[in-house]
């Protein structure tokens, strides 16, 4: 019967995407901001007034909170578990495809819904300049509580409560509009390396600038859509400070250089697929509960407090992992496996066979550029070529990661890392597309 009633709910939520609100007013969206995350605040000097941004990782199923500091600039506060986010990896395109977003967006006071029919959501602004000029469709895409989701970031109502309070409490300070940043993973250079064949590799690179943009500044970059791709720290699609845009392109330059030697050492590539969407592995026993238990009473406390799940057998599945080649397509000799049970193949060690698991990799190291190149440039030519100010930039020996800038989250959540991708021996539309 359980299995039942939740199959008949993700159905209605299917049908009827993050857009139910409640008929009856409730006081929740008046809860306080919890007084451990206040003292938080204080010890990091901050207060509750001061403006915020947001982060999200779907791959990690994670959620940042960041608050401006008195220079102005971003410092982290808190990671959040996302308990339920659906479809794949890559940017939502059209109405019912479940997909949840992938951009930058911008949560103002009217997109905050007190009165939702899961406890409580603020809506992303999808979609925006961008997702309309690529002719992108779909509506009420939402940060709310609950674990379930049809293209939308389910927290728990617990977890909601708290970030609803906060971002409640930076527009009451004056703040008329915090940015949300959706990646669909952290942008380190081994997670890049391994997606670098993927049909989405372009877009992600273009957010990807807006990532370092953030980094080097610690705030909020300003966005614009120039020829139909992102353009970070620009008015009329030309750099508002020059020093900005050449410390971005030394960053990128890193990275370029990092994923190189990378693939250099055999570093495969890698296709995620889920079977729709995922979860933090935090969840991940209450999802197997979910899914196999046959009545209410057999789940834990814990469980049950998690409200309406969707799929959660998908979640209990986990992503499968599968080797692609040069095309994009799977490679026969390497059948899926189960990511959550078995963690990538460690890199191999520099030899006449590097890139043996991808033979186009192996191909471009002999057919590019002389020895005096950088190796990076050698392998890829330059990959932010689209940047006046990267074709000069050195390259260096290793990529910073966010491990190393970032504090780590004072509760939940993961250190962060970063990095950039390298250009395919294809060259092919799916990396220029967004140039």
């Amino acid at each position: 019967m359980l299995k039942r009633l939740m199959l008949v709910a993700g159905f209605a939520v299917a049908l009827g995407a993050c857009n139910a609100d409640r008929t009856v007013s409730s006081n929740r969206h008046l809860q306080p901001i919890p007084p451990e995350t206040v003292a938080l605040m204080q010890r990091n000097g901050v207060s509750a007034s001061d403006p915020i941004m947001m982060r999200i990782f779907k791959k990690e199923a994670e959620l940042e909170i960041w608050k401006e500091g008195p220079d102005g600039r971003y410092a982290h506060l808190k990671t959040y578990p996302i308990c339920r986010w659906s479809g794949q990896l890559g940017p939502k395109k059209r109405e019912g495809d479940r997909q949840a977003p992938e951009g930058f967006y911008t949560v103002t006071p009217d997109l905050m819904n007190p009165n939702s029919a899961y406890y409580l959501s603020f809506n992303l602004g999808y979609p925006n300049r961008f997702d309309r000029e690529h002719g992108r469709t779909g509506q009420h895409l939402m940060v709310h509580g609950s674990c379930t989701s049809a293209g939308c970031f389910a927290m728990t109502d617990e977890t909601v409560a708290e970030i609803y309070a906060i971002a409640r409490e930076a527009f009451a300070g004056g703040q008329r509009g915090f940015q949300v940043q959706s990646f669909p993973f952290r942008m380190t250079p081994e997670n890049l390396a391994k997606k670098r064949y993927d049909e989405n590799i372009a877009f992600w690179r273009n957010l990807k600038e807006g990532h370092d943009h953030f980094k080097v500044t610690q705030r909020p970059p300003q966005v614009e859509v120039c020829d139909r791709r992102y353009s970070f720290n620009t008015q009329g699609c030309t750099p508002t400070d020059n020093r900005v845009a050449q410390e971005v392109a030394q960053r990128q330059s890193r990275d370029e250089a990092r994923i190189a030697q990378l693939i250099e050492r055999g570093a495969p590539a890698l296709r995620l697929v889920y079977q729709d969407g995922g979860s933090h592995p935090s969840f991940q026993s209450q999802a197997v509960a979910f899914a196999s238990a046959t009545d209410a009473s057999q789940l834990s406390r814990r469980a049950r407090r998690l409200g309406d799940v969707s799929r959660p057998d998908a979640i209990a599945a986990g992503p499968q992992t599968i080797r692609v080649g040069s095309n994009g397509q799977p490679l026969e000799s390497a059948p899926a496996t189960a990511m959550a049970r078995s963690p990538a193949p460690a890199a191999a060690a520099p030899s006449q066979t590097a890139g043996a698991a991808d033979p186009g990799v192996t191909n471009v190291a002999r057919d590019s550029g002389t020895q005096e190149r950088p190796l990076h440039q050698r392998l890829f030519g330059n990959l932010f070529s689209n940047n006046p100010l990267s074709g000069g930039a050195r390259a260096q020996e290793a990529s910073e990661s966010e491990a190393a800038d970032t504090p780590a989250p004072p509760q939940r959540g993961a250190r962060m890392m970063n990095g950039a991708q390298p250009l395919t021996p294809r060259g092919d539309a799916a990396y220029t597309a967004f140039r």
